[in-house]
């Protein structure tokens, strides 16, 4: 990712920034949109992940939806120019205003998770003479084998309604006169490698769907959500997730009733690996058991290592030339007040020194989004492939 052209300019710059390879966006974008287009699937995009307006301009260019889980994701994706009905509006907690808001945006569709959410929209679609079409987001308790803070299709886990769920709240759709139920949505997770855990879910959309057809309920669209993983170990050799295979074992294994569109939530898959944080190297620490690199970025800038363990690929890109620099354990950590403010434990690394410049990797996703003024931090920078 980084040749030899580009690192002085990154040099040059003051870091911490979030640095965006644009090209590597486009690449992604034409492999997805080839793979799903084979099988007139849908893709939306989940802004959740990255809500850069550059980027965000980029992928709608590609005729993607949006897929948002608040009000201002929603007022964003519109923003942007997103068309309304390819926007829909998921989250298990949609307050007053922002369900209003996306009324009045006439908005494709509301993934809902619970009856009493379905009853608010309906008073306030009926408020405004519309009707609010709806997506119900059940549950199907499979399990997406990743890690338990980012599992969500389990009984367990806040999210969507349970199966045994489904007989009362299909029951109590036709007395909500301004609801329209236009589809199935289902979410098991994030970061799933393991691409079995989507068969699993194929097959029990396929039991779901029988429920409902023997309930003579109609739906036009399934939503299959995300969820697809990226690898973190080599961004450069596995640059792209395997969408081949991914949207193959959907159009295989998923039973569709006539007429009816798949939609996706790709989110990660399509921003991961075009972003990296770049950061400098303030002190070099030597403990007693290991050697601290301390950088100008922190848990602030990338918060999924200090939330649940994430590893990131870090490179000293000042020292990639030197062939032969000594390789040397580093536990390499940020300027935070917290213990927890650290990227990686023992990572080898070229013998570094204050100035070098590291870049964390596959940060495209939940860096920037999730990024803090902790500590009164300054926002860090966004720098582009296509502007330097």
């Amino acid at each position: 990712m980084f040749n030899q052209d580009i690192i002085p300019k990154l040099e040059s710059i003051k870091t911490p920034f979030y640095y965006y390879d644009v090209d590597v966006l486009k690449k992604t974008l034409r492999a997805i949109k080839a793979e799903s287009d084979k099988y007139n699937f849908t893709v939306h995009y989940a802004l959740k992940a990255n809500a850069n307006n550059k980027l965000l301009n980029i992928i709608k260019s590609f005729n993607i939806g949006a897929d948002c889980v608040s009000g201002n994701e929603v007022k964003k994706a519109v923003e942007c120019g997103f068309s309304s009905d390819h926007i829909v509006f998921a989250g298990v907690g949609k307050n007053d205003d922002e369900i209003n808001f996306a009324l009045d945006e006439n908005i494709f569709c509301f993934n809902c998770e619970s009856l009493q959410e379905i009853e608010v929209i309906n008073t306030l679609a009926t408020a405004k003479n519309k009707i609010a079409n709806i997506a119900l987001r059940i549950n199907p308790n499979v399990n997406a084998n990743t890690h338990k803070y980012i599992t969500t299709g389990l009984e367990e886990n806040k999210f969507g309604i349970n199966l045994w769920e489904l007989e009362e709240v299909c029951n109590q759709l036709p007395n909500l006169k301004n609801i329209k139920l236009i589809g199935l949505h289902f979410h098991i997770g994030s970061q799933i490698t393991d691409l079995s855990a989507f068969k699993s879910l194929c097959l029990k959309v396929n039991e779901i769907q029988s429920w409902f057809v023997s309930h003579k309920i109609e739906i036009e669209n399934i939503n299959v959500g995300g969820g697809l993983g990226v690898d973190y170990h080599e961004p450069d050799t596995n640059q792209l997730p395997d969408f081949a295979a991914y949207f193959k074992l959907f159009n295989e294994f998923l039973e569709l009733r006539p007429n009816q569109k798949v939609h996706f939530e790709l989110g990660r898959a399509i921003v991961a690996q075009c972003g990296s944080l770049i950061s400098k190297v303030l002190y070099i620490k030597k403990g007693v058991s290991t050697n601290f690199a301390i950088l100008d970025a922190g848990m602030t800038e990338l918060m999924r290592p200090a939330l649940y363990q994430a590893y990131h690929k870090i490179e000293n890109i000042s020292q990639n030339t030197n062939t032969e620099s000594k390789i040397l354990k580093y536990d390499v950590v940020g300027p935070i007040c917290e213990s927890s403010d650290c990227f990686g434990k023992a990572v080898n690394l070229p013998e570094t020194k204050r100035g070098d410049i590291i870049a964390i990797r596959t940060a495209g996703a939940y860096g920037e989004v999730m990024s803090s003024a902790y500590n009164l931090r300054d926002r860090a920078k966004d720098i582009y492939s296509d502007e330097i």
